[in-house]
């Protein structure tokens, strides 16, 4: 964490049990996606006043501050918005989404365990390269694959909302 803090702002690095990893920039397939979901769930979210929305790179610290990790997109409800600090959020957020591109098996394995760990209980994970889409819920501290799923399409439960990407 020492090393992380003194980073320039805007680096794309994360801590995970006290680890530092770095990763290049996303590919403009990755870029495209998130933009796709962000636009729809900041639509959906701010009229309704539901919560907020946060893209990537917004700092999420976790583990009583001991890892932070940047999700492409973050959901926090509004009865959780207390979270939400200036240099970042500090606690659970409701819901995350990561868009794979170059090291998938950091997001489904490091990442996947991290917020499994601590509460997130919606967790979404979708493959820039064939549109696939993992989602997974927490029931009693475990993450629960949800079935049905279709390429192209990500359905958030806590919003009742079907996005097309």
């Amino acid at each position: 964490m020492e090393v992380f803090n003194l980073l320039p702002e805007g680096t794309l690095c994360e801590v995970i049990d006290n680890t530092l990893y770095m990763s290049p920039s996303p590919t403009t397939d990755h870029q495209r996606i998130l933009f796709d979901l962000a636009y729809q769930l900041r639509s959906a979210t701010k009229d309704t006043g539901l919560g907020e929305i946060f893209i990537a790179p917004c700092d999420v610290y976790l583990d009583a501050e001991q890892s932070v990790v940047q999700p492409d997109i973050i959901y926090i409800k509004k009865e959780h918005t207390d979270i939400i600090q200036r240099k970042g959020i500090y606690g659970t957020p409701d819901l995350v989404i990561e868009i794979l591109s170059s090291n998938k098996n950091y997001d489904k394995e490091k990442k996947f365990d991290l917020y499994k760990r601590n509460g997130i209980a919606e967790y979404i994970i979708v493959d820039a390269d064939n549109r696939e889409v993992l989602h997974y819920l927490l029931v009693e501290g475990n993450y629960q694959l949800q079935q049905g799923l279709t390429a192209g399409r990500v359905t958030v439960i806590q919003l009742s909302l079907t996005l097309a990407f």
